[in-house]
């Protein structure tokens, strides 16, 4: 399959803090990607980079093969600049749904999918409308079109959320921790949806600590470690067999859960 997105030699500081430390990721097109691993490995930062919430300190981010900014001079670690309007037509390209719902509270759940396509896509309110309630029907949310924020469940905000970012039409969707804040008997619902956007073929960059949702829906989960990939494969080879000692004692870490196969045991869903 063609290549959606990658990260060549990316790095990412805060001051004197190093958060990534040269990260070569690639993902191709309609592959989901898992990303593991502890907190402050850098997971996050590297999402935020990937669609420009923060702008890389080094590296090179490409999108569909085309390389995002432009170079200042010729050599191969030449630092990037950065166009404001280039970089949101790539954050529309590249949608992310985040721990917070980050859903306007003083809107509608109608109107908070509408905002974007009108403000950024231009599209005209009627066009929006009808596509923020096909994609409320998506995530099982069309009863709640008139709703506010405020009236709906951790995971219903969720779900606004996503069908929020799936408005823009993008050709990657990151999510950043969706279910961490939910209570237990909500994060279902969540996950249900993106493994339904997985069947559909969308190509999705997953952080999360659900590691059986790992381990059925990921094509290759990816475990990073000090701003570092340390460990990439097959769920199964990085959940069941990992060959690096510090991914052992990350899984080590968590629960148990049984394989619907009743296979080995291996790391829980819940840490």
């Amino acid at each position: 399959m063609p290549e959606a997105i990658r990260a060549e030699k990316l790095f990412k500081s805060f001051g004197d803090q190093q958060v990534l430390a040269g990260i070569d990721l690639s993902v191709e097109v309609g592959e989901t990607v898992v990303v593991l691993g502890a907190s402050g490995s850098g997971k996050s930062t590297l999402l935020r980079c990937m669609n420009f919430l923060e702008l890389p300190t080094g590296g090179r981010i490409y999108l569909h093969g085309n390389l995002v900014g432009t170079p200042l001079g010729n050599q191969a670690d030449a630092k990037m600049k950065y166009a404001e309007p280039n970089l949101q037509r790539v954050r529309a390209k590249v949608g992310m749904v985040f721990q917070h719902f980050n859903l306007f509270p003083h809107m509608s759940v109608l109107h908070n999918i509408m905002e974007g396509q009108v403000t950024v896509l231009r599209r005209s309110r009627a066009q929006a409308e009808s596509r923020a309630r096909e994609l409320l029907a998506k995530v099982g949310l069309a009863d709640k079109a008139d709703s506010y924020p405020a009236n709906l469940s951790g995971g219903q905000q969720q779900r606004t959320a996503i069908a929020r970012a799936l408005a823009m039409d993008p050709e990657v969707m990151l999510f950043d921790e969706v279910t961490s804040a939910l209570d237990p008997e909500l994060v279902g619902e969540v996950l249900r949806v993106m493994r339904a956007l997985r069947e559909e073929g969308m190509t999705m960059i997953i952080v999360t600590h659900e590691l059986g949702f790992a381990y059925h829906a990921a094509d290759r989960i990816v475990f990073m470690d000090a701003g570092r990939v340390y460990e990439e494969g097959h769920p199964h080879d990085i959940l069941i067999a990992p060959k690096r000692e510090r991914t052992r004692q990350f899984l080590e870490g968590h629960n148990q859960f049984r394989l619907p196969e009743a296979g080995p045991l291996v790391a829980s869903e819940q840490t």
